[in-house]
């Protein structure tokens, strides 16, 4: 006399087995597409959009600039850093602390830098 299996078999619904490879490639293609995340010891190239991270302080800071004609002007946690040309990568400086940049006026997301505590 056979016995029911404890645990049904399962069953494969019709498209079931083409929806994964689907599901998979979606989710692989939203990672592809989520920000640049550089690193950097002693220095750190990033550009609009970035999250970022150096391992050293003090962390020499590159921004690549948005193109377009003339100059932006760049802050740093609020306050201003200078002026610079678009299309440039420029130096902005040595940071001891976590910085969030932005460019005004350029429509472009902001820049995080995030730099360790000198302990």
């Amino acid at each position: 006399m056979s016995q029911a299996p404890l645990y049904p078999s399962s069953v494969a619904l019709p498209g079931t087995l083409t929806l994964a490879p689907i599901l998979t490639a979606l989710a692989l293609a939203g990672c592809a597409a989520s920000p640049n995340q550089p690193t950097g010891v002693i220095d750190i190239t990033v550009k609009p959009g970035d999250t970022g991270t150096c391992e050293s302080t003090p962390c020499q800071v590159k921004l690549v600039m948005p193109p377009g004609k003339g100059t932006y002007e760049v802050t740093g946690n609020e306050v201003r850093v200078g002026t610079f040309p678009a299309g440039q990568t420029v130096a902005l400086g040595g940071y001891w602390q976590s910085q969030k940049f932005a460019i005004v006026g350029a429509g472009v997301p902001p820049v995080y830098v995030y730099i360790p505590a000198d302990r």
